[in-house]
């Protein structure tokens, strides 16, 4: 065996190839369906208004994630309330909430499977 082939197999034994967890929390829909009863929370549906105007989660506010002004809008949300995101499938919503951390919002969580696993009925 080589040492690079040695060093390699130690570095993957302790799992030094992986990445870092998100700092948000992806949540079932059961989860996060349960969360979104506490007071204070925050949703957020990070589709484009199109998507939500089509159906969406009750109380959600609709900031698009792909919309070049994502930033400055959603900076002007509380950073220290819960903040609960999704979106049609849980990809744009996972992009949404890793921004949201990197920008100081400190609980954030992420709807697993998005609106397409959403059990409950949306609202227009």
């Amino acid at each position: 065996m080589s040492s690079l082939t040695l060093l390699l197999s130690f570095f993957a034994m302790f799992g030094l190839f992986q990445g870092a967890s998100p700092a948000y929390k992806n949540l079932t829909p059961a989860q996060f369906s349960a969360a979104l009863r506490q007071p204070g929370a925050v949703l957020l549906d990070v589709r484009r208004p199109d998507e939500f105007a089509g159906g969406h989660l009750p109380g959600a506010v609709n900031i698009d994630v792909t919309a070049p002004d994502f930033a400055q809008r959603v900076a002007a949300l509380d950073k220290t309330k819960p903040t609960y995101v999704y979106c049609r499938s849980g990809a744009r919503s996972a992009n949404a909430a890793g921004q949201l951390t990197k920008s100081g919002f400190e609980h954030v969580s992420n709807l697993l499977g998005g609106v397409m696993d959403w059990p409950e009925k949306l609202v227009r």
